[in-house]
């Protein structure tokens, strides 16, 4: 036995336990060496011309024993001698494929296409083998010779048979263990498998003997209720792609095959609604396959999606999902790159030099970004389709990176525009824009339907500004990392991105503002009032200058609004969380400023109370916020329309009499006198059920009276 050296042991050792994350990628790397084996008998009969050989002739087989416990991996390439097993395979990290590569670099042309490069992958089979036996046989030569080992002391060469010129190299699996199980590579499915996730586009064909089933004959006695049968056979048969179809020109391809491929590699059921087919040639080559899906995956925003593109080297799977591709914003985006001109370290798992891989990502982001405006331009049905499924992510990707990327995503963004009443970009809101228009004007909320009916919003139509309707959480945060839209070239002309619901929108005209100016100073008591009513709710209470037909409005002062606290309200904090400083504001030219004050200056400090809880929670409404007591303000509401103050413990509501049962009512005496309110009002009342009255008519405590007809006033008379 030929010993190992002591460097030569640590080495090996390193490879087999620490250089490899991902056992399973043996079979890569075994294959890889058979292409290169046969690129280099392929090569050679190209510069040598009494070799005759046909490129159909070439190929490799995979094959398994499960009695045996083996694995082989066999080729036609070009086979080793006794010498040349010594030394690529008794020395450690020598590349014989590096070595040829650099001899015939200038001639290999696109027709040899060499994978190895640092001369270990071959020692990852001992990862899954406790030993491994190559027998080969040098193109040309009348010998054949096994190298075994068993990664440990060292290995034998010894003369062997072999029809023809090539290798195999056969593993002896280890032996199971609690921990580990190897019986999943001595399985038709497991190899097969193994083939199609990471060699799949080896430029030569990779057979295996398959399972498959056929019809067998219809005997000819057969009955009328024959059920065909079936049997199993095995046949040699290709299981790998070969030609990757990310390197064919988009010309030579149809888009169905491109579907099919996009459905098959991606495990999507829908076409894809665009795809970026790119060849780059220069300092930097590679090629790319991407496509931007028709529907968003159901976990494309938890925590658990992995975006990232596959990556190939060579046409060898590299890494399944390699996230430095593709930016955030575009996680959406599924697709290939393969590039010869990748550094990667010596497991081929990850890349050595980063530089390379952030120079394709900055290529393939522009070309993401190029097709989706092209896509934006001339299919707008089809792009804000698209929009709908991954605009969310468009938008984050701006708020995540504190506007630096405006740029790249402010243009394909869409919003609704209350004026236009359909979705536009920014581009075509600033050009709309009149001439005085000081800002970008936009309404954060849940819904189009309830932001449209806003107060504030029909203010700023009423001026002939459009409003764009907010309906993400993620919008306003958006538009606040974004600040500001439309920047000439010079850095000028950007208008000032503004929710309408903030304190400083500046609609009012100098004649306006000295009205609200005098309505304060006039009513700086009733405000004062308003103010302790509310306590710590609002920050202020003051008259408003851009209200038109409703009574009042909430607006907010600093920087976070009342859309951005009911996003933030959903978080870990809770409602406890940030909370925005609120203003309540009023129209002092509505009706209701003239009923405030009458009862601020006869002195009913309830009633002001009572109408200062029912503005602000409205007002709440309004903007689609909470309200902190609901119960409070229906209470509050049936004070209201029932004429009779709260006291400001539990209101103590008049009682119904209701007679014994089977009697009818003599007279109702609900609300504090013998007179019956007209048909149809409603009341609340308190009452105990009566056995006279339908179950579905019995009365609870604070249940609502209908009165239908006071003047034939029975059973019927009053009903929940």
């Amino acid at each position: 036995m030929r010993k190992f050296k002591t460097e030569s042991k640590k080495l090996l050792d390193l490879m087999i336990n620490s250089i490899y994350t991902n056992r399973e990628i043996f079979l890569r790397e075994l294959i890889s060496n058979a292409s290169d084996a046969v690129d280099k008998l392929y090569f050679k009969s190209l510069t040598d011309k009494s070799i005759e050989l046909s490129k159909d002739e070439l190929a490799i087989q995979v094959s398994f024993d499960k009695d045996a416990r083996t694995v082989t991996v066999s080729d036609s390439g070009i086979g080793m001698t006794k010498d040349e097993l010594d030394r690529n395979l008794g020395t450690i990290a020598h590349s014989d494929s590096m070595a040829f590569k650099m001899e015939n670099d200038e001639v290999q042309g696109d027709d040899v296409d060499i994978i190895g490069q640092f001369g270990v992958g071959f020692y990852s089979s001992f990862m899954v083998g406790k030993s491994v036996r190559v027998v080969s046989k040098a193109y040309g030569s009348d010998e054949a010779w096994a190298w075994e080992s068993d990664g440990v002391e060292g290995y034998t060469i010894e003369p062997a048979e072999r029809a023809e010129h090539g290798t195999d190299v056969i593993i002896t699996l280890k032996d199971n263990t609690d921990e580990d199980s190897y019986d999943g590579y001595l399985s038709e499915y497991g190899l097969k498998d193994l083939v199609k996730r990471y060699s799949n586009y080896v430029r030569y064909p990779i057979r295996m003997e398959v399972t498959k089933s056929r019809e067998l004959p219809k005997p000819e006695d057969a009955g009328d209720d024959y059920v065909p049968q079936f049997e199993n056979y095995q046949e040699l048969d290709t299981v790998n792609s070969m030609i990757p179809i990310w390197k064919r020109r988009k010309s030579e391809v149809d888009q169905e095959e491109y579907n099919e491929f996009y459905k098959t590699d991606f495990h999507d059921f829908a076409d894809p609604a665009r795809t970026i087919s790119v060849h780059a040639e220069g300092a930097l080559s590679y090629d790319a396959l991407l496509f931007v899906p028709s529907r968003a995956p159901f976990d494309l925003y938890s925590r658990d999606y992995q975006k990232g593109l596959a990556l190939y080297s060579s046409n060898v799977l590299i890494m399944e999902k390699c996230e430095e591709l593709l930016p955030d914003y575009y996680n959406f985006v599924h697709g290939v790159v393969d590039s010869q001109d990748l550094q990667l370290n010596i497991s081929r798992e990850t890349l050595q030099h980063n530089s390379q891989l952030r120079a394709i990502a900055k290529k393939i982001e522009k070309k993401i970004t190029s097709d989706l405006e092209d896509m934006r331009d001339n299919d707008r049905e089809g792009y804000e389709a698209f929009f709908e499924n991954f605009g969310r992510g468009l938008k984050y990707g701006i708020y995540a990176s504190y506007g630096s990327q405006k740029d790249t995503l402010a243009d394909l963004l869409l919003y609704y525009s209350a004026k236009q009443d359909k979705l536009v970009t920014l581009a075509e809101y600033f050009e709309a824009m009149p001439e005085d228009q000081p800002a970008i004007y936009y309404a954060a909320g849940d819904s189009v339907e309830r932001l449209n009916k806003m107060p504030i919003v029909k203010t700023v139509l009423g001026k002939g500004y459009d409003v764009l309707l907010c309906t993400q959480d993620v919008d306003e945060f958006c538009f606040t990392a974004m600040r500001d839209y439309g920047a000439n070239e010079d850095g000028e002309g950007a208008k000032e991105l503004k929710n309408v619901a903030s304190g400083d929108l500046d609609f009012a005209t100098e004649d306006e503002k000295k009205e609200a100016e005098e309505a304060t100073k006039e009513n700086e008591d009733l405000f004062k009032a308003l103010k302790d009513a509310l306590g710590n709710e609002v920050t202020k209470v003051a008259v408003s200058a851009r209200l038109t037909d409703a009574p009042a409005c909430v607006t907010t002062e600093g920087p976070v609004s009342l859309e951005m606290e009911r996003v933030l309200s959903k978080g870990p904090e809770g409602p406890d969380g940030v909370k925005s400083q609120r203003v309540l504001e009023l129209n002092a030219k509505h009706p209701v400023f003239d009923t405030l004050k009458a009862a601020h200056e006869a002195g009913d400090a309830d009633k002001v109370r009572l109408y200062a809880d029912l503005l602000y929670n409205q007002a709440l409404l309004v903007e689609g916020m909470p309200i902190d007591d609901p119960v409070a303000f229906a209470q509050n509401v049936a004070t209201l329309m029932s004429g009779v103050p709260r006291a400001s413990g539990p209101r103590n509501l008049p009682t119904l009499s209701v007679p014994a049962a089977g009697r009818p009512p003599e007279r109702l005496d609900a609300f504090g006198s013998g007179s019956l309110p007209a048909a149809g009002t409603t009341r609340r009342c308190e009452a105990p059920w009566h056995p006279s009255l339908p179950r579905s008519r019995r009365f609870a405590y604070q249940s609502t009276l209908h009165l239908r007809d006071p003047a034939n006033l029975g059973h019927q008379g009053a009903s929940r």
